[in-house]
């Protein structure tokens, strides 16, 4: 039985579960052992990631550079190396360039056996460096989303999921959704994070996030929203959250930027290119309701299609073994 080695930050990482973690029972079926370590902080860590990556066959890095010496080492151990990325990390998180940054990421896209990109812009980048690139965006079990629950009548509830680090593309369509909640009495804002507001001047259902239950929050909610700013870290995004609204079967409001204009269409939802253009946009599926649904039927379908987890897997599958 082969061994692949997933190296990342943490296990409850994003990146490692949904590149790494939910793709396990898969390879088991394929025949293939899987483990995973965490590497962070001394020396102590970074030996550890050695031992164990020079017992597996197939070492697969996610997300996580190193300083040169630790890549050379890190290549040196493993039989085969892959690196897998699904964030712009060779510059910084407000989109600025970051020497330190590009170094790391430019020598380990270099030594890599092959790169998993997780969008065609991150592809591009990676391919100035290295010719075996393959296109294999961040994916979810439509399984998982079959589940019906019931939705509220007193509220349409627009919902965004994900962290305090990115709440800042929420607050930046926040006066927009006061000034739409003074219109629709009957809207509210559900957050599924690590944080609340409650200096919002329009209704808030906060709801902590867990594994558990983001699927059953999802589902029980109307509109999926999904802010962002326009630059280099938000174009390596590789849209997970209008995924999982689209696999809730949610129609989609999404800042035009990235991946987002690619998974996002005139079918699943609406795209927006500027901020006077959110109100509208919300508005009108607020007002339509077999809209909402029709939009939500397309987005469930297109992400079974391009986006599942079987399908995504076998492409995976295939660049591993021909390695």
């Amino acid at each position: 039985m082969k061994r692949i080695l997933f190296v990342s930050k943490g296990e409850n990482d994003a990146s490692t579960r949904y590149r790494g973690q939910q793709y396990y029972p898969y390879f088991h079926k394929a025949d293939y052992h899987t483990e995973h370590v965490k590497v962070s902080g001394g020396l102590k860590s970074f030996l550890n990631t050695l031992k164990q990556a020079y017992q597996a066959d197939v070492v697969i890095v996610l997300r996580k550079t190193f300083p040169a010496v630790l890549t050379w080492l890190l290549r040196k151990a493993a039989k085969k190396l892959i690196f897998d990325m699904d964030d712009a990390i060779f510059c910084s998180s407000d989109g600025s360039a970051s020497k330190t940054r590009m170094k790391r990421f430019t020598h380990m896209i270099k030594v890599s056996d092959h790169i998993f990109a997780g969008n065609q812009f991150l592809a591009e980048k990676a391919l100035a460096f290295n010719d075996a690139v393959t296109l294999i965006p961040t994916s979810l079990s439509v399984e998982k989303y079959k589940a019906q629950t019931e939705r509220g009548n007193r509220f349409v509830d627009l919902v965004w999921i994900g962290s305090r680090s990115t709440s800042k593309y929420l607050k930046d369509i926040l006066p927009e959704l006061e000034t739409l909640a003074e219109k629709h009495a009957n809207l509210r804002l559900k957050i599924i994070a690590d944080f609340d507001l409650p200096e919002a001047k329009l209704p808030v259902m906060a709801v902590p996030w867990s594994e558990e239950n983001e699927v059953k929050e999802l589902l029980s909610s109307d509109i999926g929203i999904a802010p962002m700013r326009d630059n280099d870290w938000t174009r390596g995004k590789c849209a997970l959250k209008v995924l999982q609204y689209m696999a809730a079967s949610l129609p989609v409001v999404s800042s035009n930027v990235g991946v987002n204009g690619e998974a996002v269409d005139e079918n699943t939802g609406l795209l927006i290119n500027s901020l006077n253009e959110w109100q509208d946009a919300i508005s009108s599926l607020i007002d339509g309701q077999i809209k909402r649904a029709q939009m939500g039927s397309a987005g469930y379908q297109k992400v079974s299609q391009k986006y599942d987890i079987n399908v995504v897997f076998k492409r995976m599958l295939t660049v591993i073994q021909q390695l």
